[in-house]
């Protein structure tokens, strides 16, 4: 085997193998009009593929949608949280898509610089990945860092866009307590699912 084809494989694993660490950060959602869904914090756990999101109602632009929500891929449950009346819903999770890490099976589409390449400290390098929606028959674009930390994500369908991003993110979890259920939520029933709809992390901004 050359040099040149094990780099070569060398670089296709590590792209395939491009997975977000745990993360803390906060997260915009904007439709295709340029509306402000939601903005606020969150907090990813990696290995355990747990991911809570406040929106943060302190903010001064003003969000369509006020969400708290709990999400644990690895078990396939949603929880919506309303802290204020100590009440939850609990929720049978039927898609596991979400902004905060590549899927296995996303398409490499290539890496760009995001500002300029040839000034130093004014350019990022970003990998640019894209795939399919399958419960909803849509598609999607992602960007990444070279470090594998998600940047934005768009996804579309054929009536609805919505648009990821991200800023502030730190490769930690600050307060690993927001991963845990809430005591009032505890001992909770699954809700029944209504047919035809999906239950998923981003259909709570649709």
């Amino acid at each position: 085997m050359s040099l040149r084809i094990f780099m070569n494989d060398c670089f296709v694993c590590l792209l395939a193998c491009c997975h977000a660490p745990n993360m803390t950060g906060f997260m915009t959602v904007t439709n295709l009009k340029g509306e402000v869904r939601a903005i606020g914090a969150f907090t990813y756990d990696s290995t355990a593929k747990k991911l809570r999101f406040r929106s943060n109602e302190s903010t001064p632009i003003n969000t369509s949608l006020h969400l708290d929500l709990l999400v644990f891929f690895e078990e396939g449950i949603l929880y919506e949280i309303d802290s204020k009346n100590q009440s939850c819903e609990k929720k049978k999770l039927q898609c596991n898509l979400h902004p905060l890490d590549i899927p296995d099976d996303a398409t490499f589409m290539a890496t760009m610089t995001f500002g300029s390449p040839s000034v130093e400290g004014e350019g990022i390098k970003l990998n640019l990945w894209t795939g399919s929606m399958r419960d909803t028959k849509g598609k999607y674009t992602m960007s990444a860092s070279m470090g594998c930390l998600p940047l934005s994500a768009l996804y579309y369908t054929g009536s609805t866009t919505f648009f990821f991003s991200h800023v502030d993110i730190e490769s930690e979890i600050k307060e690993p307590e927001l991963l845990l259920v809430p005591s009032f939520c505890q001992g909770l029933s699954v809700e029944e699912t209504p047919e035809g709809t999906v239950n998923s992390f981003l259909s709570e901004f649709m």
